[in-house]
């Protein structure tokens, strides 16, 4: 396996590659990644709905959503969360700030639409009928207490969520095997569904899931508690908005920024070192 520095010094080319993809490659890989993180988040319901005790249903439906990340790191795809890492090139002058910025914003609106393509379709194909409705009273539920959050408890749930999520990548880059990658990214993503963090991408699917779902299937859903605090406006302000922040300040400077530092970040002596060698090999 590569080492923690080995993975750090990896990261500046694989960031740097991602910078360079023409929009259109960006938003299909986005789209892709956002449907993959979504077909996670139907599988997890989908586990998880039919089981009484709500500790050993979240448990269940935790040990279902890294297929998500799997999909995404395996298959081949541009996931707005991981890609806060592309902070690391950014702080070794690799990549500019505004490259990384242009990554962040086409992929980001590619996961919103592949995660609320997969709502939409996981609602009208029906898929939220399983057990007699409970899929779509699951779905709504979940929404509404996504939307029923302050800013700074979403805010701060985005944070732990994506210190997790990034070193879940980072374990996977550590792996040289599929199963390795696996095994390596299965832990961190598992427990912070297991405690209920918040994922900007993710919840581009559970929030517009439980919106559909409220129109769809109206009456199986009508005694969900809070439902009409559940609207599109709900789901930018009080959830994307607050949890993308914080994803933001997880991965990029909590994950990131300590990984640059401690692995990558050149002192004045080497600075001076390598400024040395430059100059007597001119």
């Amino acid at each position: 396996m590569n080492s923690p520095a080995e993975v750090a010094k990896n990261y500046i080319s694989i960031g740097k590659a991602k910078t360079t993809n023409s929009i259109g490659k960006l938003l299909i890989l986005g789209i892709l990644a956002g449907a993959f993180i979504a077909f996670a988040g139907v599988g997890a319901t989908t586990a998880a709905v039919s089981i009484e005790k709500a500790s050993v249903a979240k448990f269940v439906g935790a040990c279902v959503f890294p297929a998500g990340l799997a999909m995404v790191l395996i298959a081949g795809s541009e996931l707005f969360t991981g890609n806060c890492l592309i902070i690391i090139p950014v702080l070794d002058g690799e990549v500019t700030v505004g490259a990384m910025l242009r990554n962040w914003v086409i992929v980001y609106i590619g996961n919103l639409i592949g995660g609320m393509l997969i709502a939409f379709l996981a609602t009208y194909s029906n898929t939220f009928a399983l057990f007699g409705n409970g899929l779509a009273v699951s779905a709504t539920s979940t929404a509404v207490a996504k939307v029923s959050m302050t800013f700074g408890s979403a805010f701060l749930k985005g944070v732990l969520c994506n210190i997790l999520v990034c070193i879940a990548v980072w374990m996977a880059f550590a792996a040289k095997d599929v199963t390795g990658k696996i095994i390596g990214l299965f832990f961190p993503i598992m427990l912070f569904v297991l405690c209920g963090y918040e994922h900007s991408v993710a919840d581009m699917y559970y929030v517009p899931a439980g919106l559909f779902a409220k129109m769809k299937f109206a009456d199986a859903v009508a005694d969900v508690s809070n439902l009409n605090n559940l609207n599109w406006g709900t789901f930018f302000i009080k959830n994307l908005i607050p949890v993308t922040l914080g994803n933001i300040v997880g991965g990029a400077f909590l994950v990131g920024l300590p990984y640059w530092a401690v692995y990558l970040r050149k002192s004045k002596t080497q600075k001076e070192t390598e400024k040395t060698v430059n100059l007597s090999g001119k």
